[in-house]
C-alpha cells in the first residue's frame, strides 16, 4: 500500500513537530489489523507510508526506497523483527527503527538496542503513543545530520559567517548571476559554479539553496580538497560498523545527510579518480553504497559544483574524467572576480567592517576618500577573501595600511601581469607572510594544502 501525497495539515498535528509531514515510513506486521490502523493514522499525516506484511517482503521495500523511520513488529512468521533488523543493519540500513512489542522484559530490550532500534511502543498503545515516538526519531535524526553538517563545516579552511547566504554588490556583472541563480534555483538540474578562488561560489551555492523549494531540508558543503584521501568515501558515502578499522558503529555519509536537500561540492576537480567514477555513479543512478555495505541506498538531492580549476583542460590531461565533466556542466554559472566588479568592493568593505567589528567587539575604522581610492584601484587577486582579511587586519591594528595590497612594495602587480601570474605572486605572499607554513596558507587562501603543493611543484618543474 502507498500513498505519497502534500496533505493540508490535521489538527493538533503542530504538536507533533514540523518534519512529520515529511516523513517517510515503513510498517512491517503481519496483523492486518495493527497495518490498518497504522495506515489509517499516518497516511494523512506523512509524506510516504508503506507496509511490510514478512521480513522478506520489507526487504525488497528498503532496497526500493529510503525510509525515514521503520516501524517493526517482533514477532513475525519465518524471521523475527530483531533478526531480520540485525541483518539489515550489516548490509547497509541507517533508518530510525521503532519496535512495537506486546513482551516488555529485559532480554528483548537488551537484544532491540544492540541491533539499533531507538525506540519502543507496547501493545496495546493509542495513536498519540506512536505519533509522539516517530517525532522524536525524526527531531533527533535531524539534530544529527544538523550537527554533522556544522562539524564539517567548522573544518573547512574557507569557514566563514559573514556573506554566507547573500550575493552583495549593485555591478551588472553580480547582477547578471543573481538573475541566473534566480533562473535556475527552482529546478533540479546540477550547476557547476567557476570563477577564481575567493570569488564567491559557496555564496552562490547557498543562493541556488534558499530560492528553491529544498530550502526547508539540509544544504551540505562539501571542500574535497580539504579531506584526507583517505577518509573521502567514508565522508561522503557512510560506512558500516566493522568496515574498517575504527569503524565501531554505522555512520550516514554527507551524501546522505542532504536526503531531499543541496550537496555543493567544493573543489570538484580535487576528487582522486576512484571517487570521481563513484559520484559518476550517484549521478546516474541516484543511489549510495556505504563502504563496506551490500546494498545501494536510494538517495535524491540536488548537486552543485564549483571549481577554481580549468575542468576541460584537466579532461585533456587525463587527471578528470570526460563523462563526469560532461555530467556536472550541465549549466554552468562563471563569478566575476572582485576587480570587475566596480564599486561593489566599497559596499561590501563597509560590510565587513560594520559586522567584523561587531563579532571582533572593536571601534570601526573609517574608510576614507583616500582609502576608497585605494580599494577601487587595487585589483584584489585574492578576490572577496583577500578583502575581507584586509578588513580583519585593519580593525585589530586600528587603521588602513599606507598602501592597500600585498605587504611587499615590488609585489604590486605590473598592468600586463597574465592571471596566472598574479595567482602564482599572490600565494608566494600569503606563504611568506605564513612563514613557509602551507596547511596556514592554504587555511588563510581558503584552498586546500594539495593545490598548493601542485601548485608549487608546478612553478619549481
Amino acid at each position: 500500500m502507498t500513498q505519497d501525497r502534500n496533505v493540508h495539515a490535521l489538527p493538533g498535528q503542530a504538536e507533533f513537530g514540523p518534519w512529520l509531514a515529511q516523513a517517510s515510513i515503513l510498517v512491517v506486521d503481519d496483523e492486518p489489523g495493527i497495518c490498518n490502523f497504522l495506515v489509517k493514522t499516518l497516511r494523512p499525516r506523512c509524506r510516504l507510508i508503506e507496509v511490510a506484511s514478512d521480513a522478506a517482503q520489507a526487504s525488497r521495500k528498503v532496497d526500493e526506497q529510503n525510509f525515514d523511520v521503520v516501524i517493526m513488529d517482533n514477532i513475525m512468521p519465518g524471521k523475527t523483527g530483531l533478526e531480520w533488523l540485525a541483518e539489515q543493519r550489516a548490509i547497509g540500513l541507517f533508518s530510525d527503527v521503532i519496535l512495537m512489542t506486546a513482551y516488555a522484559d529485559l532480554d528483548t530490550a537488551i537484544d532491540a538496542l544492540r541491533v539499533g532500534v531507538v525506540d519502543f511502543i507496547l501493545k496495546p498503545f493509542r495513536s498519540n503513543q506512536l505519533l509522539n515516538a516517530i517525532a522524536r526519531c525524526l527531531d533527533r535524526k535531524r539534530l544529527q545530520r544538523e550537527n554533522d553538517v556544522l562539524r564539517h563545516e567548522m573544518t573547512a579552511p574557507q569557514h566563514q559567517t559573514l556573506l554566507r547566504n547573500r550575493l552583495i554588490g549593485a555591478s551588472k556583472a553580480i547582477a547578471h548571476v543573481r538573475e541566473t541563480i534566480a533562473r535556475v534555483a527552482p529546478l533540479p538540474t546540477s550547476v557547476l559554479l567557476t570563477g577564481q578562488s575567493g570569488t564567491g561560489k559557496e555564496v552562490a551555492a547557498r543562493s541556488l539553496h534558499l530560492l528553491s523549494d529544498r530550502a526547508d531540508k539540509l544544504f551540505v558543503p562539501i571542500n574535497c580538497g580539504a579531506i584526507p584521501t583517505d577518509m573521502i568515501e567514508s565522508e561522503l558515502f557512510g560506512h558500516v560498523k566493522g568496515a574498517f578499522t575504527g569503524a565501531l558503529r554505522s555512520r550516514e555519509g554527507l551524501f546522505m545527510h542532504a536526503h531531499g536537500g543541496t550537496v555543493f561540492l567544493d573543489e570538484v576537480g580535487e576528487l582522486p579518480p576512484l571517487l570521481q567514477t563513484r559520484l559518476l555513479r550517484v549521478l546516474e543512478d541516484r543511489r549510495v553504497r556505504p563502504v563496506g555495505a551490500e546494498r545501494e541506498v536510494p538517495f535524491e538531492a540536488r548537486f552543485v559544483f564549483a571549481t577554481n580549476a580549468d575542468l576541460a583542460r584537466r579532461v585533456e590531461e587525463g587527471t578528470f574524467r570526460a563523462d563526469l565533466y560532461f555530467r556536472i556542466n550541465v549549466i554552468q554559472i562563471q563569478l566575476p572576480p572582485l576587480s570587475e566588479r566596480g564599486e561593489d568592493v566599497l559596499e561590501l568593505a563597509n560590510l565587513f567592517m560594520r559586522e567584523m567589528a561587531g563579532q571582533l567587539g572593536m571601534p570601526a575604522v573609517a574608510i576614507t576618500e583616500r582609502v576608497q581610492g585605494a580599494l577601487l584601484r587595487y585589483d584584489w587577486p585574492g578576490n572577496i577573501r583577500e578583502l575581507r582579511n584586509l578588513i580583519e587586519r585593519t580593525l585589530i591594528l586600528g587603521s588602513f595600511p599606507d598602501a592597500i595590497g600585498p605587504v611587499r612594495a615590488d609585489a604590486v602587480p605590473p598592468r600586463n601581469e597574465s592571471l596566472a601570474e598574479m595567482e602564482r605572486r599572490h600565494i608566494l605572499a600569503v606563504l611568506r607572510e605564513a612563514r613557509g607554513d602551507r596547511e596556514e596558507a592554504a587555511r588563510r587562501l581558503g584552498i586546500s594544502r594539495k593545490t598548493i603543493d601542485r601548485k608549487y611543484a608546478s612553478w619549481h618543474e
